[in-house]
């Protein structure tokens, strides 16, 4: 049964489906030895080729284990691949997969650490990350300066920025002393350093900008910065179910790095 060759890309873990669809207007993706556009097919028995790279397809009715890793970002860590300024990158910290690779779902900025998710679903990770499916992020933020009770009441009816009205979803007080104070700040979409420009939109500074939970994902005291985990399969299937995917993610095994030592999780 032929499929669409960005599903199918995107389902094989070679990269989103922003990504995919990039690469085959770019002419960068043919099936047997021709150009492809948007929207083409892709058979079982076609020869796939990504820059003249031969791609293996999955065997007809197998189907590629969804996987999801949880990761701990720290501060001067960036979420590129590669940085030509040599500066350290989060993907060196993960562990190889045989076939597809890791693609981020959403980043973080170099200054932010905190929760990170990972997956080989192209498919899962562009609807993680769609305004459409309106999946939670939850953040703790250390803001400076006192808080007056009117502008905790913009940051969540709107506040204006440079590409639209934008607010968080809630905010909750988390305490602080000094000129530091702590919000926990949920919104449902991933623009640009969006939680820090609703707070300089507001007249404050944030100082501290930490990802707690992601959808149903939350960061577990136990995954230590640099470190990773994978998701059972029973919450990787919620994940799926929360953007409309159906599917079995059945459990893999993987190195997980903790202290310095591997250590393997299923």
């Amino acid at each position: 049964m032929s499929e669409r060759i960005q599903k199918v890309l995107a389902q094989m873990g070679l990269g989103s489906r922003r990504q995919i669809e990039n690469w085959i207007r770019e002419g960068r993706v043919r099936i047997n030895g021709s150009i492809v556009t948007l929207g083409t097919c892709l058979n079982p028995d076609d020869r796939l080729t990504v820059d003249s790279r031969q791609i293996k397809l999955p065997v007809a009715g197998e189907a590629v284990d969804t996987r999801v890793l949880i990761y701990h970002k720290k501060v001067g860590v960036i979420c590129t691949r590669q940085d030509p300024e040599g500066r350290p990158t989060v993907f060196a910290d993960l562990p190889r997969l045989r076939q597809g690779r890791w693609i981020a779902v959403g980043r973080l900025d170099i200054n932010s650490s905190g929760l990170l998710l990972f997956t080989n679903n192209g498919e899962l990770a562009n609807r993680l990350m769609h305004p459409s499916y309106e999946i939670e992020r939850e953040y703790a933020v250390r803001v400076l300066g006192e808080v007056s009770a009117e502008t905790l009441k913009r940051v969540i009816t709107g506040v204006e920025l440079d590409d639209g009205v934008t607010k968080f979803d809630s905010i909750v007080d988390a305490g602080g002393s000094g000129a530091n104070h702590w919000y926990h700040v949920v919104l449902k979409e991933g623009r640009n350093r969006e939680v820090r420009r609703i707070w300089e939109a507001v007249g404050h500074k944030v100082s501290r900008l930490h990802r707690v939970r992601y959808s149903n994902v939350v960061l577990p005291r136990s995954v230590r910065p640099g470190k990773f985990e994978q998701l059972p399969p029973d919450v990787v299937e919620i994940l799926m179910a929360a953007v409309d995917i159906q599917g079995q993610a059945r459990p893999k095994h993987t190195q997980s790095k903790r202290q310095g030592r591997n250590k393997t999780r299923v």
